[in-house]
């Protein structure tokens, strides 16, 4: 039977002696792997995959009072579109990569192929994005509790506390990991339908609160009102300080790498999704702003709410108790979509991990169900979800500041591949498809500056004076992180790990033509 022009098929007989290999599996067979997974993502499911884990509109909602409060409307409007940019251009250089190493192991593979003599780095890598998207589940599934604990208490009054907020959360976490182990085609077509649930669901937000807000607030407030109730007295800091919400928005572009070997044609799929969530995700937040900014009626409101998400108050001010619980709604859904896919990231790197003997009990974790789905490590993140929920009983401050730390983790994630490609430009020896040219030096290097930047910016104190009620207690958790990762490292890493372990014997690694390679 022929294939459909443009489609490339390669007489590669694998080790199974299945012949016709498609161009995906071929280049997975040329970095050394044999295909396991069966490619049923298509681009836009795995487009909706990155738009999950961004989650656009329940980042923006879940953490729209931390710019309110630091900077405003014109701290928000600025920043916003700063970050994207330059988010961005990080997108760009992880594109790159992940078209020339479109594995599942995503930033870890990157680099382990981009620095190989240096395997400590990829094994670091590897173990903080996996802890960041394990944690990264964990925050979205609490928010998913948050925002149905908001809707309880919009609804009839009643407001839950930490235990039952926390054991709503366990559940959400179970059903993450049912919805997980169930497969790849679950998952890709919950990612589609999440595009068009945002979509939809973000022009339905954006309508009701123009239509219902009673006041409209002017152009001149929404672009440079300047609010500041963090007690710093730089306005440049304060609106600084505005940028985290925008970074924290729009991180997890780069989970689409994560389901490559599941994705037809991955080599241009998956760079194309983790570019276009970005684009996406810039407008459609811009848009989704500019309402909020528009309508909010008062910002002492938002900051004195007694609701668990803030955002419920500014609902409430603008369109009243009936239209707030049917956009909450809207949201929520869109967040555990979000929370879900965050654990399919987490659980593919843990095979990845264990496949190249990174990560213990390497059957375990590689073990694939009859839905082809590495149960092992869905349900690893599920319990791991579950327990760090645990603190959020005992403690709000402890329970953010492990949360927190997530978004630096995935951070210092991106920081490893860009900055190797700044200071080693030729250790990208191959190339896929989607390429950069003669720009990839200046956008890597632009990638790093920035990353470096708001890596920084994540630990600051973010209130003065600081006191241990407001402290920035992300040091610490990041710090409890790095110790975790080097203690693993130093005790039983460094004795298993060495690079990325052949499962394709029959393919020498990297045998990439001669069109290929990097001019």
């Amino acid at each position: 039977m022929s294939k459909p022009e443009g489609e490339q098929v390669f007489d590669v007989e694998d080790p199974a002696g299945d012949v016709n290999i498609e161009d995906s599996d071929q280049r997975l067979m040329k970095l050394g792997y044999k295909p396991e997974f069966r490619r049923e993502m298509s681009l836009f499911g795995v487009l909706g995959i990155s738009f999950c884990a961004i989650g656009i509109l329940t980042g923006s909602s879940a953490a729209f009072q931390a710019g309110l409060f630091s900077g405003g409307p014109l701290g928000l409007f600025w920043g916003w579109n700063i970050c994207s940019f330059f988010m961005l251009l990080v997108a760009l250089s992880q594109a790159e990569i992940c078209s020339a190493y479109p594995t599942m192991g995503g930033l870890y593979f990157w680099v382990s192929k981009l620095k190989p003599d240096f395997p400590v780095l990829a094994y670091c890598t590897g173990w903080i994005y996996a802890i960041a998207m394990n944690l990264t589940g964990t925050s979205g599934n609490l928010t998913v509790a948050l925002f149905i604990a908001s809707l309880v208490e919009v609804g009839s009054g009643r407001t839950l506390n930490r235990v039952q907020i926390a054991a709503i959360a366990w559940g959400i976490n179970v059903l993450s990991g049912v919805i997980n182990t169930i497969g790849t085609k679950a998952i890709g077509r919950m990612s589609t339908f999440n595009i068009w649930w945002t979509l939809g669901g973000t022009f339905v937000l954006i309508i009701t609160l123009l239509v219902k807000a009673p006041v409209k607030n002017s152009a001149d407030f929404v672009f440079t009102d300047f609010e500041n109730f963090t007690g710093w007295g730089s306005k440049g800091f304060v609106v600084l300080l505005g940028f985290l919400q925008a970074v924290y928005s729009l991180e997890g572009s780069e989970t689409a790498g994560q389901v490559a070997e599941e994705a037809l044609r991955a080599e241009f799929l998956a760079p194309m999704a983790v570019v276009g969530s970005i684009i996406g995700s810039w407008i459609i937040g811009l848009a989704y702003m500019l309402a909020l900014l528009f309508s909010v009626q008062s910002i002492t409101s938002i900051q004195t709410t007694s609701y668990a998400i803030p955002i419920a108050q500014l609902y409430h001010d603008a369109i009243g108790t009936r239209l707030t619980l049917m956009c909450l709604s809207v949201i929520c859904l869109a967040q555990f979509m979000a929370a879900v896919t965050a654990f399919t990231a987490s659980s593919r790197l843990y095979y990845a991990l264990a496949r190249d003997n990174a990560f213990p009990a390497k059957g375990a974790f590689m073990a694939l169900n009859r839905f082809q789905a590495p149960y092992v490590g869905i349900w690893m993140s599920v319990l791991i979800g579950c327990v760090v929920s645990c603190a959020y009983i005992g403690s709000v401050i402890a329970f953010n500041a492990i949360l927190s730390s997530a978004a630096i983790a995935v951070m210092l994630s991106y920081l490893q591949p860009i900055a190797i490609r700044v200071f080693w430009p030729s250790s990208l020896q191959v190339r896929g498809p989607f390429h950069l040219g003669k720009w990839s030096w200046v956008i890597n290097a632009i990638s790093l500056a920035f990353t470096s930047f708001i890596c920084v910016l994540f630990i600051l104190p973010t209130a003065f004076p600081v006191n241990k009620t407001n402290m920035n207690y992300a040091v610490v958790s990041i710090g409890g992180i790095g110790m975790i990762v080097a203690t693993t490292w130093i005790f039983w890493g460094r004795f298993h790990y060495k690079g990325p372990v052949l499962t394709n014997v029959a393919q020498r690694p990297e045998s990439a033509s001669s069109d290929e390679k990097m001019a």
